[in-house]
């Protein structure tokens, strides 16, 4: 069974201290939903999982493959999505997704495939500077699945959607969690955290404060994230 495992891993810049020593594990068709303030460490924890930052300390493994030891194996285990857009504006949707299904060997196939998840099937050869701020986060996340991965990590990936991509994309979530992917993503919108995640991790000023098992209904488990957010 697929399992990401997260072991006390820290993050200090010079004096300052972004992560304090997280930790937690998710097996597959699970989704682990990071929730907290502005600067509560969500980002920082996030591309620590994907490779992008180097902990301090503390480790990551996929399958127990750890990242330090063998990391390209276990970053092609990997699908991430930014918390924002620094593509290359002058390609085309279509031109955009290439590029990044060849480096994860994507047939051509696939790529129309995630057009269609995506909705952007229409505006696959206009410009990505042309895209609305919705329209480059469904992008953004188009790539991120584009290589089917065991582990999906999202950073504020609603952020830019109207009410309906929003629905789309829980419905979209809720159907990769039925494939057996692995989900990590990071949100304000408490009740999508509600409705799509197994496990809530709240967070402020770089820890994990508390975990909560989302067993609960939608408005219960929104009810005690507000409170937290307002502690």
């Amino acid at each position: 069974m697929t399992e990401l495992k997260v072991d006390s891993i820290s993050k200090v810049y010079k004096k300052r201290t972004a992560l304090y020593r997280c930790s937690f594990q998710a097996t597959k068709g699970t989704c682990v939903v990071l929730c907290g303030g502005n600067g509560a460490g969500k980002s920082t924890l996030l591309k620590m999982i994907a490779g992008i930052l180097f902990p301090s300390s503390g480790t990551t493994s996929i399958n127990g493959i750890n990242m330090n030891a063998s990391r390209k194996t276990y970053l092609s285990q990997i699908g991430f999505m930014p918390d924002d857009f620094h593509a290359q504006e002058m390609m085309t949707v279509e031109e955009f997704l290439h590029f990044y299904g060849s480096l994860r060997g994507v047939e051509k196939g696939r790529i129309d495939e995630v057009l269609d998840i995506i909705g952007l099937v229409e505006k696959k050869r206009e410009l990505v500077k042309s895209l609305s701020k919705g329209m480059r986060q469904r992008l953004l996340f188009g790539q991120s699945i584009l290589a089917n991965p065991a582990v999906l990590l999202l950073d504020e990936p609603t952020n830019g959607l109207d009410p309906y991509w929003v629905n789309q994309f829980v419905a979209i979530l809720n159907q990769l969690k039925k494939s057996g992917t692995i989900i990590v993503f990071s949100t304000h919108m408490m009740d999508v955290a509600a409705e799509v995640s197994d496990v809530i991790l709240f967070m402020r000023q770089g820890k994990i404060i508390q975990s909560i098992d989302n067993k609960s209904n939608i408005e219960e488990t929104t009810m005690k994230l507000m409170k937290l957010h307002r502690q």
